[in-house]
């Protein structure tokens, strides 16, 4: 098991808010800096443009600092798959994040099966292996009976139990549910504060370790270190009334109490 930065935790610094946007260099130097061993690029669409050399020097550089690296990003069609596929092989990547759904496609699990029957052999093949996330707009069930029916190792689940509980799915039930399948973790923490008035509430994230995430139970359940599964720090961040600076500062804040507190755990 290894503990890593996902693009997601450098929102707000990559966003068109920032002043100078961090580039992906700049953005693997400060993981390796806060004590990362692992970057996942993560729906960061700009790699989709980088050509055979701007790929390797991103890799070389991720060896430079002593990175491994992952992928991430959503679809299934069996082209676009593919395509990342070419580029983990680019990056020396063994490991791709998707979702089920994009803007434009939403396959029920009958698709979705057929479609990553055709592209996760090629995975397999490749030694790369590809993992669905767990979010509110697929069904957990759903989720796993898909990764059930391709039954391929090459094929498993990114858990994330925050994101589903915008679906009512409770995130203890996520886990439990999704356990056996999962090839990669997204450590986020998340909370409910009451809005002005108590009209409502604010789902957002918080602090690892302040939140409703139970960590532990979640670790204990699916064993990272034995199965060799990577941790992978995110976060909920809203924006900061002060600005840019106040949210960038807290930003890097939470990651690296974040990854300070995956690596004392290991």
């Amino acid at each position: 098991m290894a503990c890593g930065i996902s693009t997601y935790a450098y929102f707000w610094r990559i966003s068109d808010r920032a002043p100078e946007p961090m580039t992906l260099p700049a953005m693997l130097r400060d993981t390796a800096a806060l004590g990362g061993e692992v970057f996942q690029i993560c729906d960061y669409a700009p790699i989709e443009s980088y050509d055979a050399a701007r790929l390797a020097d991103v890799r070389a550089t991720a060896d430079d600092l002593g990175l491994t690296l992952e992928l991430g990003t959503r679809g299934i069609r069996p082209e676009h798959l593919l395509k990342y596929l070419d580029t983990a092989r680019e990056l020396g990547v063994t490991l791709v994040r998707s979702m089920l759904n994009t803007a434009d496609h939403r396959p029920g699990t009958a698709e979705a099966v057929a479609l990553l029957k055709e592209a996760v052999p090629r995975y397999a093949d490749a030694g790369v292996t590809l993992g669905l996330e767990t979010y509110e707009q697929v069904a957990t069930d759903d989720l796993v009976d898909v990764v059930r029916a391709v039954d391929d190792p090459h094929l498993g689940i990114v858990l994330d139990p925050g994101n589903s509980v915008a679906r009512l799915e409770r995130p203890v039930d996520v886990v439990t549910a999704t356990a056996p399948y999962v090839v990669n973790i997204h450590v986020k923490d998340f909370a409910f504060t009451r809005r002005d008035g108590w009209v409502g509430f604010t789902y957002a994230g918080c602090p690892l370790g302040e939140g409703l995430l139970d960590h532990d139970g979640m670790v204990a359940a699916v064993r990272p270190a034995e199965r060799g599964i990577n941790q992978i720090v995110e976060h909920w961040l809203p924006w900061q009334d002060e600005g840019y600076d106040a949210t960038a500062r807290l930003e890097h804040q939470w990651t690296q109490h974040s990854i300070d507190t995956l690596l004392r755990s290991k």
